[in-house]
Formats: structure tokens, sequence, C-alpha cells
């Protein structure tokens, strides 16, 4: 029999359909989404789908029962069990009679339709229906659960590890053949890369008509912090990515360093990373600038061009003789990296520096870390050692650490204004944590969402932190020791500020949430590739992708902080980086168990307010102008109406 032409398995390689619809309803925590299946294309419609499967995925599991009503009442569900697309989404298979096994509720009965972007059930033994709608870019690994000979109704299973904290199990029929073709059609399209396929990014044809690869522009970054002044320069060293192809076109230096001074330091850090300009203080300017570690190997080598650039960057700083470095690595490990021919400043050898380690783990011990913690928070909780057992993970040992080096490094650049050199290994891990962290308590423009959307691509992507092979996206290579949760750490830490400074930040924790379900998603360009120069020269990802940043700008009042008072917090921020005062961030480890969830849609509330903090600043603008007209006519009142004789 012909597996592939059985009605319960109907592969359709080249169907297309209709783009989602504007009109679906997103679910602001969790970014569920319910597309309607539109008979025209929101491209044509002129108006973009404003919810985008996501990562969070569109489960109903995850809805709580009042929003399921209001869901029902006002959502149009597709009549059939074909998967609402996005423009450029073709439909690659569908299998019917299929049980989802959702370890939260009953199990669900369905279809399972693979596309090129995504994975998504439709449950057809309720109502509202149940929908799962993931991306294939979330997706780890896929394995097949039970054979030929397994006994029970749901033994014969595919199980789906993703990387966004959750697991799925779908269990098949024996009879219907479905389970080897959608676990092929899986394989293919989760893993892109190594199919020798385009990832979905290339083939996402939705417009935002909102430009977001032009949010960060980095001379007006640079002209933004006073740069150039009579102490850094922009330089141009790097144009063509040929010094350093991981970092980007434009540097931040010494006004007095030459091109061939940069070439000579260059020569002397781990990968040609030299210290360059990161942020710059308005007045002391005291600066933060990053690299990556000096060669100096177990024999202690010296470089007289390295050491007397890093005076030029202390000497660019008039409040302070000295220069603190800080190394992101415990002691012990920037030790063992003489052995390989890296290592770390000897404050002999430069004069003015000390040297600080801050005890921040490497990506292996971060990576086993938010193991620990999934298999804790997914799929249940044991409530009686949920304290014991988050502190097994150590997840928010790591958290405290990241957020006390970069008080560390806000606290000399504020208070004791000096200028910090921040560096680990390679310098676009632990290094971009630390100085975006600083960047972002330090100057209260990157606590604004266009703000942090700065931030990322100014000292993560531009940077060169490897996103490609930290994430691994589009490759099936689940154990590679390359991953680990390095830009998940930083989100973390920017949510926990959040938590201590609720009216600090203009941006949300749905702004952050979708920050992560993007950064695995492949639907954008945005966290593609591993440098600026792959994105800008090889691959040409702003001239054939969309940026997340269009999605987001295109729809801000969804990420908007409602309690955010920028009057109020224009000084710098000094988090508590202390157990006291750090949590688990239930919202995105333990968003898809219902019992961890706040029964009121927070996404729904935030509308309420920022709706009423609206109408409350139009009043305020009312009676100011009330009383602005009072204050004019008292003073056309007091004065006389005949104008007294002037005495000469």
């Amino acid at each position: 029999m012909d597996r592939r032409g059985s009605q319960e398995y109907i592969d359709t390689p080249h169907r297309r359909a209709d783009a989602a619809s504007s009109d679906s309803i997103s679910n602001s925590e969790r970014s569920i989404s319910f597309p309607m299946n539109d008979s025209s294309s929101s491209k044509e419609s002129g108006s973009p789908s404003k919810s985008l499967c996501s990562s969070a995925s569109s489960s109903s599991e995850n809805v709580p029962a009042l929003e399921m009503k209001m869901l029902k009442d006002s959502t149009v569900f597709p009549q059939s069990d074909e998967s609402p697309l996005l423009p450029g989404e073709v439909t690659q298979g569908m299998a019917i009679d299929v049980t989802y096994l959702c370890p939260y509720s009953d199990f669900v009965k369905g279809t399972l339709t693979v596309t090129n972007y995504k994975l998504y059930f439709r449950g057809s033994d309720r109502e509202p229906p149940f929908i799962l709608d993931v991306p294939l870019g979330v997706i780890s690994r896929v394995e097949k659960i039970g054979g030929v000979s397994s006994k029970g109704e749901n033994s014969y299973c595919l199980d789906i590890i993703c990387k966004d904290m959750r697991n799925l199990r779908f269990a098949h029929r024996q009879e219907n053949h479905s389970r080897r073709q959608v676990f092929e059609k899986i394989q293919q399209y989760a893993f892109p890369i190594t199919n020798k396929l385009p990832l979905f990014a290339f083939e996402y044809k939705e417009e935002y008509g909102v430009a977001g690869w032009s949010v960060y522009d980095p001379e007006a970054e640079f002209r933004r912090q006073g740069v150039p002044n009579d102490s850094w320069k922009i330089s141009r060293v790097n144009e063509k990515y040929e010094l350093i192809d991981t970092y980007p076109a434009l540097l931040g230096v010494p006004k007095s360093a030459t091109d061939e001074e940069l070439k000579l330091v260059s020569a002397f850090r781990t990968r040609g990373r030299l210290p360059v300009l990161s942020w710059i203080h308005p007045r002391s300017l005291a600066t933060i600038t990053r690299s990556s570690q000096p060669m100096v190997g177990v024999a202690g080598k010296r470089n007289k061009d390295d050491e007397n650039y890093i005076v030029k960057i202390m000497d660019s700083n008039a409040h302070s003789n000295k220069l603190f470095i800080m190394d992101a690595r415990p002691s012990v490990n920037a030790l063992a990296n003489k052995a390989k021919g890296g290592g770390f400043e000897s404050e002999d050898a430069y004069t003015g520096c000390e040297v600080s380690f801050l005890d921040i783990h490497n990506i292996h011990v971060m990576r086993e870390s938010l193991r620990k913690l999934k298999e804790l928070v997914f799929p249940t909780i044991d409530d009686s050692k949920w304290l014991s057992n988050i502190e097994s993970t150590h997840w928010l040992d790591h958290i405290k650490q990241i957020l006390a080096g970069a008080v560390k490094i806000a606290d000399k650049v504020e208070n004791n204004k000096a200028s910090v050199l921040v560096h680990c290994s390679d310098g676009w891990d632990r290094t971009a944590q630390l100085t975006s962290l600083a960047m972002m308590m330090l100057d209260p423009y990157y606590r604004t969402l266009k703000g942090l959307e700065v931030l990322i691509e100014k000292e993560w992507l531009s940077f060169g932190h490897k996103f490609a092979q930290r994430v691994g996206h589009g490759e099936d290579k689940h154990s590679d020791a390359d991953r680990s949760p390095v830009f998940l750490q930083f989100i973390d830490c920017v949510w926990q500020m959040t938590r201590q400074f609720p009216n600090a930040f203009e941006f949300n924790e749905h702004f952050l949430v979708t920050i992560l379900d993007h950064l695995y998603s492949c639907l954008f360009g945005t966290f593609l590739f591993n440098s600026e120069q792959q994105r800008v020269k090889e691959m040409k990802v702003r001239e054939n992708t969309k940026s997340l940043w269009s999605f987001i700008n295109y729809q801000m009042d969804d990420f908007i902080n409602p309690l955010y008072a920028e009057y109020l917090h224009q000084h710098v921020l000094f988090p508590v980086a202390s157990m006291r005062r750090l949590e688990i961030w239930t919202g995105y480890y333990c968003r898809w168990n219902p019992r961890m969830r706040p029964q009121e849609p927070i996404h729904l509330r935030n509308r309420e307010l920022l709706v009423l903090k609206a109408q409350l600043q139009k009043k305020v603008e009312e009676l100011q102008k009330e009383r602005e007209a009072k204050n004019v006519r008292g003073i056309l009142q007091s004065q006389p109406r005949v104008s007294s004789p002037v005495n000469i």
C-alpha cells in the first residue's frame, strides 16, 4: 500500500493557503494567536497579521476559562482542519486521527499539520477547538517512542523536545502509517540548514509598513552619546570586516589611535577583538569598553602596543587615573586559559589598571543549569520541594552573579567616575551580558522599548554574539557543545530589574517573552547567523528578511508598560543582586503550566490601564490649560484700565 497516498496522511507540498487575518487575537503573556482563515491575504488587504504564531503557541491549554470564553465569542476559527498560513508559508503534510497527549488536561484528538514554518494541531473533539501552533524553529530534536510491538492506545508516539521549556507528544495509530511521514517532514523543515533548505525567514513575505531594520543606526547612536569628541572618534578601519570579522563595521576608539596601532593591538587579542567603546558617560566621560582576553599565555607575554592603547583609554577620562578591568570569568578559569594562549592583564604590565574577576561560569555550566531547570518546571512542579529544587539548579545563582557584575561596572562608572574595560575569553557571551546590563542601569534611554531594541542590535548583534551557534537555528545538532542560554540569561536579568523597578521600564513582560519566542522561531532575520558581517555581506538579511522590530513597532501598544513613569526614572538604577530579591521568572519558564499563571489575563489589564492612563493624561492637560487661562485672565484683570502718568 502506498502510505503517502493513504487517507490518514495527506501530503501537499505545493498547496498554499491565504494569510492569517489581522483580526486574530493575541494573548499578550503567552503570544497565543487564533488566526482566521480569511479568503484574502493580509498583504492584499494592506493590514498585516498582528498575531503571529510564536513559540508560545496557540494552545487553548494555556488560556484561562474566562479568556477562552472571550475568544470563543469573538474569534472566527477555520472550518476545515487546514492550518491558517502566513505569507510565504506552505503546507507540507497533514495527518488525521492524531492524539495530543497534553500533560495538563485530557488527551485531545485531532489533525496535525506540518508546514515549512510550523507544527499546527487542531483538536476535533471540543468547542472552541483546541489549537497548538508551534514554530518548527523551537524544536531541538524529534524522537520516535514505541514500535510495531507496542501495546496500548497511545504507545506509538512522536516526542518533540523544544528549546522553550516544554516537550510535546503526539500519539499516532499504527494502522494509519502516518508517524513516519510526519517525522520526516518535521526533520526536514525544523532543521533546514542540515537539509540544505532556506530558513523560513527568507520565505516570509509579510509587510508591516514599519522600517525595523533602521531602528539601529550606529553613527546616530554614537552621536547620541556625544561621539566623536575630543577623546574619542569613529573608526572605519573594520568597514569591510577584514580586520575583525566578528566586530561591527564602525568602531569607537581613542582619538589618538591610528589605524596601524589598531591593527597591532588587534593581533594581541583573541580573535582580534581589540578594546572598543560601548558607552560613554555624558558628564564625566568615563567609558565602558569591551574586548576579548589578551594573548599573554603561560609565559606572560607582553605587548607594548596593547599596553599603550589601554593607557589611551584611561587618559580619555580626565576624572580618574585608574582603569578597572572586569574579567567576567572565575579567576581559576582565566588562569587555565593561559595554557591555551589566552589569559588576563597583569597589573604590573598595565600600569594604573585594577583587574577584578566576576566569577561568571562558562557556557557549558549555564547549559547544564538550564537543563536542570527545565526538568524542574516541566511538565509538573513538586511544590513540597520547590525551593530546594530551584536551589539545586543554580540558575538564580548564575543570574545573581551576572547582575552583581553589571552593578559593579555601573558603580565604578557612575560613583567612581572611572572607566571600565570588560572582557571574558572571546568577548561575545558574558561580555555582552555585562556591558548591556550596565548600560541599561546607567542610561535611561536603554530602558525604553526602542532603546532596548538598539541595545540588543548594538551590544549583541553587531558585536558578534554567536546566535546561530548558541541557539542552533535550523541545525539538527541538539547535543552541540556550543549551545548555551547566554541571551536568555540577559533577558532574565532585564526581567529581574523590571521587578525591582516596575515604573522605570517603558516595555512590559510580553515584550521580553516575544523577543525570546522569536529568538527561536526563525520567522525574522534579526537573530539569524553569528555576526554582522554574515548578516550584511554574506546573507543580506536586511534585503531578504523582515526585522522583528518591524513586527513589534507596528503594534507597539501591546508591549508598553502602563506603569512607566519616565519623569521619575532619569537616574541610575542599582538593582539588588541578592538571592533575597531574585525569583524564578514563572511567566516564561512555567508558562505552559496553567496552574502557574494568574487567573486574570495580564494583557487585558494592561490595555485597560493604558486607556485609563491616556484619559488621565488628557484630563491633566485640560486642567493645565484651564489653570493657564485663569492665570492669564487674572493678570489682565489686575492691570489698571488707565495708564498712570509718567513723571519725568
